[in-house]
């Protein structure tokens, strides 16, 4: 049986759980209540010494960080189809597992996290011209194809969809980016898609 440690408003743990769901695979959820500290609990600490969510348990396997998960999950249960092998096409898919990383994380997630849990920390002035950039650059990827890579979606839309969809609670509007707008409802159309708290 495969476990998830995840908190329901955290984007990361929810891209796993979308997976997990989109491939029919039983599951059992496991909440980490942050606000409680759980996460850094001798516990939890012994399963994930970084102290993060989400973190995946399947059978001795102990899988911490989002898209290495997504990558584990792709690749064991759904084949070529979520996450191809040949040279070229992994490389495109893995482009977005690092935009994720980098410019979504920097741009519409710290919003996200300033607005909704008070991340005094986060330069908001930056995260709005990282958003405003990012997004441009979706907006005009997606104009000339449904997915964000093939005529089927990957773990690259999985990984991109959380934090753009959710770039409301970072007071970012969608509005300008209608191609980016399209592509949030396909995905929301995959059989078994799961709502995530603010979806």
């Amino acid at each position: 049986m495969i476990t998830l440690y995840g908190h329901e408003m955290s984007g990361n743990s929810y891209k796993v759980r979308l997976l997990l769901e989109l491939l029919n695979l039983e599951y059992e959820w496991v909440k980490v209540d942050l606000i409680k500290g759980e996460h850094k609990l001798p516990e939890y600490l012994a399963l994930n010494p970084f102290g993060q969510v989400p973190l995946l348990v399947d059978k001795d396997i102990k899988l911490a960080d989002a898209q290495a998960i997504l990558v584990y999950l792709a690749r064991q249960y759904g084949g070529d189809t979520w996450l191809p092998l040949d040279t070229l096409s992994l490389a495109q898919v893995v482009r977005w597992l690092s935009t994720t990383a980098g410019e979504i994380r920097q741009g519409p997630e710290n919003t996200r996290l300033y607005h909704l849990f008070g991340a005094t920390s986060i330069n908001i002035e930056r995260a709005y011209q990282k958003s405003e950039h990012i997004l441009t650059q979706l907006n005009q990827h997606l104009s000339t194809r449904t997915w964000l890579e093939f005529e089927h979606p990957t773990i690259a839309d999985i990984a991109v969809f959380p934090y753009v969809a959710l770039a409301g609670d970072g007071k970012i509007d969608l509005t300008p980016y209608p191609n980016v707008l399209e592509w949030i409802n396909r995905v929301k159309q995959l059989p078994n898609y799961i709502p995530m708290a603010g979806l």
